[in-house]
């Protein structure tokens, strides 16, 4: 230890998760050829290459593994540790941070958000940018942004899933379908519907599976890339769809649809909050974190 600086470990952190000499050169502050040097000196203390270049970035050695989470967690306590006092204050900080959501999380997630954000951090604003899950995590790592909101499970040493909520999938109607009338739709039912199907690079992928397993995609009569323009097209036709059980009600309450049960069981969308590790985030995405998840978490339902 007596020739290593410690400050190599944040280079080493932010380009294990950034995968990027530019991104890190921008987070820590310096120029991009202090922190090839800084990797040089890296490579040369552990004798090991670390980071190969890739197609899409950086690519992490077996050796670069072994030690991230060490140096992350050792770094998170040496800043803790020296520095306690630093945060954010939202009351009198201005500050923007920016998000990527679904059409669904802007539709009903985003209206959870407005009156606390103004509440809590009058000087604080967000830019909403749409999800995009192929390439969202590498959004996150490049510090393009400051968190997302997503279904699909994503795992990678440089992601931390924050789990919000979990629920079930729901059978959307028009309030006065002439076929559909109870709580409740049979498999046969359901054969007999045409159906519109949303396909979008969100990460919903429950409808269309529930419409393969049921060999019912030759019913499908509407593709859309949007699940908020369907209470529009259902509440004037006889189409069905599947959607999220949260967002569903939250288009019932505004249009003329229904939820009905589904007849085969669906496994719940799972949604979680994206952020980078605690230790790669300034004191304004720890509140941020904290922010999201008290506003947008809530118990499992139907």
């Amino acid at each position: 230890m007596a020739d290593f600086d410690l400050n190599l470990v944040r280079v080493f952190v932010l380009l294990y998760e950034t995968r990027s000499v530019t991104a890190t050169a921008g987070a820590v502050h310096v120029s991009q050829p202090t922190v090839s040097y800084s990797l040089a000196k890296l490579r040369r203390r552990f004798d090991d290459e670390l980071f190969r270049r890739g197609r899409d970035g950086l690519v992490a050695t077996v050796v670069a593994d072994r030690l991230y989470e060490p140096l992350r967690e050792a770094l998170a306590a040496i800043e803790q540790a020296v520095d306690p006092a630093v945060d954010f204050d939202p009351v009198s900080a201005h500050a923007r941070f920016t998000i990527a959501l679904s059409d669904l999380g802007e539709s009903s997630l985003l209206p959870r958000l407005v009156g606390p954000l103004a509440a809590e951090a009058p000087g604080v604003s967000l830019t909403v940018r749409a999800l995009d899950v192929t390439s969202a995590s590498d959004e996150l790592l490049r510090a393009h942004l400051d968190a997302f909101v997503a279904t699909p499970t994503l795992t990678a040493p440089q992601l931390r899933r924050i789990p919000l909520f979990a629920e079930a999938y729901r059978l959307m109607v028009a309030a006065d379908h002439p076929r559909i009338t109870g709580t409740a739709v049979t498999v046969e039912e359901l054969r007999a519907e045409r159906h519109i199907l949303v396909d979008n690079p969100s990460g919903h992928v429950g409808p269309e599976l529930a419409l393969e397993t049921l060999e019912l995609l030759d019913r499908v009569a509407l593709r859309v890339t949007r699940f908020s323009v369907v209470p529009y097209l259902v509440q004037r036709s006889e189409l069905v769809t599947v959607v999220p059980g949260h967002a569903g009600r939250t288009y019932a309450a505004d249009h003329p649809v229904r939820l009905v049960e589904l007849p085969m069981p669906l496994e719940p969308l799972e949604v979680a909050l994206y952020v980078r590790p605690e230790a790669s985030r300034t004191p304004a995405q720890r509140w941020l974190v904290d922010f999201l998840h008290r506003h947008l978490a809530y118990p499992a339902t139907g």
